[in-house]
C-alpha cells in the first residue's frame, strides 16, 4: 500500500511562485508513475502533471505546460511540482498521485494523497 503525503501549499500573490512536494512510502516509488492533480472550488478534479516511473518522461496540461513543473527523486521518494507565474485560476487542492500505469485520467491512479490548498490572490 502506497501512502502519499503533499506539502507546500500556502497563499501566494498573482504572478509568484510556489512548490509543491509529495512524499510516498510503502512501496517502490520507482515502480510508479506520479501525478499531480487539482480541484478547484465547484469543478471537478482536473489533471495537472504526470512523470513516468523510469525515464522521466513529463506530460503537462494546456494551461500548465511552461509555468509548472514536475520532477521526481527516486533516491528520496519524492515528487514535486513547481509551479511559477500563478494566477488566481491555479487556485485549488493540489493532490499527488501514483500508479504503474502513466495516465492523465484521475480514475486510472490507484493511490492519493490528501491534498495541499493553493491559493492564489489577485
Amino acid at each position: 500500500q502506497v501512502q502519499l503525503v503533499e506539502s507546500g501549499g500556502g497563499l501566494v500573490q498573482a504572478g509568484g511562485s510556489l512548490t509543491l512536494s509529495c512524499a510516498a512510502s510503502g512501496g517502490t516509488f520507482s515502480d510508479y508513475a506520479m501525478a499531480w492533480f487539482r480541484q478547484a472550488p465547484g469543478k471537478e478534479r482536473e489533471f495537472v502533471a504526470a512523470i513516468s516511473w523510469t525515464l522521466g518522461n513529463t506530460y503537462y496540461t494546456d494551461s500548465t505546460r511552461g509555468r509548472f513543473a514536475i520532477s521526481r527523486d527516486n533516491t528520496k521518494n519524492t515528487v514535486s511540482l513547481q509551479m511559477k507565474l500563478l494566477t488566481p485560476e491555479d487556485t485549488a487542492v493540489y493532490f499527488c498521485a501514483a500508479d504503474r500505469q502513466l495516465s492523465d485520467t484521475q480514475s486510472r491512479y490507484a493511490y492519493w494523497g490528501q491534498g495541499t490548498q493553493v491559493t492564489v490572490s489577485s
